[in-house]
């Protein structure tokens, strides 16, 4: 590209900037401070823009774009409120390590700090919930920024970007400059081969290993599906127990004989006490977040860990650490099954005999189990039945956040990554059923399902109108217990059963709801339906709200106190609210 060709106005070089980097699709809404780039949009074809009913719909559904496919998620939103809408799904992708690109439009730049309308400093706002971020004054600047943020997006640890582009430079007229010849940003420049000193240590010490145990997480996932497949194959060749973070859920099968299941707050009781009592342990693209650790100080007392993670900021920032790796998982895991075949000596069978007779013990307690009814349906069976009736099908679930979230990890069954989208780490309502949108304009001929509450499908519940209008064939699946439940269990558990503001007292019909926009309501509230009613969900071809009426006060379990050990979790027939009261804190004054 040379003379002419490459001189363009600033929307025009945004337009350029997105089809050169690959985007195929972006997730926005209108408005003054970014209405050149959507008449640039209009006269092109080569990227589609999905019109979402609020920003926050935008973030989510580039979200689930970008963890179903690997690629970069793009929102567009304009200036003022349409950037600070933005923040919550920019503070959820930068906790679960997810690479988005967020083009926001600004007043022009000589009403910068004018206090002019639908302005705010955007680049204030956003410096906490991004990776990097910029305000973009001079047009000839644009490409190259855009460039460097996709780069940034999805290097190293993934995570959230920010362009902010003012009016007068979408309108202003400057050079493009391709991605091939862009001076990338020299003091960012991620690690992604692990020190092999380190990882010929860490494998000396898993080879000696009496009780060992492998810890995965979101980045397993995020290296990309080699990463998931040198997971499968060091598993194999050490047959070490393996558990995940809610994030990492299918980097390993569920099927798979050395699964222990999720781990954590509402984890199993095999995971959790094989955690607990190791000897070492592998911790792989994990943060030892405080919903998996539980009280730090009890926290796998007598182990030797070893972590890698891509971020070496997260390294011995939570946990202190024996053998720090810092590096792409990928890479290290690459080295670390090069290591393991290489030893001379294999550890023997014998050597952890002991300890898998453990965990069998651990498993034997079933700590899932749950009471069934032929009267009402159990939120637990609801789960079971809709991975029953989907195993076979190309499927993709997503979940809003509350007790269904915790219900979809235990009893949902995930064979392969970046098939789980969920809100991990900043644990957002209204998540759920734009990322599910986003996934199913990624997957159009994909089965996507949203495992909701009827609480959190209400935060973002306007998004039925951007699927009606995409064709997005997204199922709704709610766990309707006309509660807030995580919160209910809570107040319940640790406030005298004082239930404030938890009890949902004025629930839409959800079948209405659905006939209002467009879609497909369903209901059933009898066990013996059930799966007769999934099928017919699963069959229809347009967005579906499904109303599952469960039992209302079905609690989470098993479930770790806060402030305790792993050690020291409930199991389902032990917890009692007696036995929950005695568990926690005499204060009172842990939280959720």
């Amino acid at each position: 590209m040379t003379g002419k060709d490459n001189q363009m106005t600033g929307a025009e070089i945004v337009l350029k900037a997105l089809k050169d980097n690959g985007v195929e699709h972006i997730f926005g809404y209108p408005g003054g401070a970014v209405l050149p780039i959507y008449d640039e949009i209009f006269q092109q074809d080569e990227i589609q823009h999905i019109l979402v009913r609020h920003e926050q719909g935008a973030g989510h559904a580039a979200e689930g774009y970008a963890r179903s496919t690997g690629k970069v998620g793009v929102m567009l939103v304009t200036s003022g409120p349409g950037a600070t809408n933005a923040v919550t799904p920019l503070q959820d992708a930068l906790m679960d390590s997810i690479p988005l690109v967020c083009i926001s439009g600004q007043v022009p730049t000589s009403l910068i700090g004018s206090d002019a309308f639908q302005e705010c400093d955007t680049v204030g706002i956003t410096r906490p919930c991004t990776k990097h971020n910029w305000l973009v004054k001079d047009v000839n600047d644009l490409a190259r920024v855009i460039h460097e943020a996709f780069r940034i997006a999805q290097s190293g640890r993934p995570g959230p970007v920010l362009v902010d582009v003012p009016k007068d430079v979408q309108f202003a007229t400057g050079t493009y400059t391709p991605p091939s010849n862009h001076v990338i940003q020299k003091s960012y420049q991620p690690k992604v081969q692990g020190d092999i000193n380190a990882i010929r240590a860490a494998v000396e010490l898993m080879a000696n290993a009496r009780r060992p145990i492998i810890y995965s997480g979101g980045g397993v996932v995020n290296s990309g599906p080699e990463a998931s497949k040198l997971l499968r194959e060091l598993v194999d060749l050490t047959d070490f127990p393996i558990t995940s973070t809610l994030m990492g859920l299918g980097s390993y099968p569920a099927s798979g004989k050395n699964w222990l299941g999720m781990l954590g707050m509402h984890g199993s009781y095999e995971a959790n006490m094989a955690m607990h009592d190791c000897d070492v342990m592998v911790c792989i693209g994990a943060r030892f977040d405080d919903r998996i650790t539980g009280r730090l100080n009890a926290f796998s007392p007598n182990s030797k860990k070893i972590h890698i993670d891509i971020d070496p900021s997260s390294i011995n920032k939570n946990v202190r650490v024996d053998i720090p790796i810092a590096g792409d998982v990928g890479h290290v895991l690459e080295d670390m099954v090069r290591l393991w075949r290489a030893l001379e000596k294999k550890p023997d069978a014998s050597q952890t005999a002991d300890w898998k007779r453990s965990v069998d013990q651990w498993r034997a307690r079933k700590s899932f189990a749950y009471t069934p009814s032929k009267d009402v349906i159990m939120p637990q069976y609801a789960i079971e039945r809709l991975s029953a009736l989907t195993q076979g099908r190309d499927t993709y679930i997503t979940t809003e956040v509350g007790q269904h979230q915790m219900w979809a990890a235990q009893y949902f069954g995930f064979e392969q990554p970046n098939r789980w989208m969920t809100s991990g780490g900043l644990g957002t309502m209204g998540y759920g059923f734009p990322a599910a949108i986003g996934v199913q304009i990624a997957h159009p001929e994909s089965l996507v399902i949203d495992i909701a509450g009827d609480a959190s499908i209400q935060m973002c519940i306007q998004e039925m109108s951007c699927a009606v209008q995409y064709e997005a064939p997204v199922k709704i699946f709610i766990l309707n217990n006309q509660y807030m439940g995580m919160v209910r269990q809570w107040q319940q558990l640790l406030h005298g059963n004082r239930l404030s503001h938890s009890y949902t007292e004025a629930l839409p019909d959800f079948v209405k709801l659905a006939d209002a926009y467009g879609a497909v309501g369903l209901r059933c509230d009898n066990p013996a339906d059930l799966d007769d009613a999934i099928l017919e969900m699963i069959d229809v071809k347009k967005p579906v709200i499904f109303d599952c009426r469960v039992a209302n006060l079905a609690n989470c379990f098993p479930m770790i106190p806060s402030g305790k050990a792993h050690n020291e979790m409930l199991l389902p027939d032990e917890a009692t609210d007696e036995a929950v009261a005695n568990a926690i804190d005499a204060k009172g004054r842990q939280l959720v």
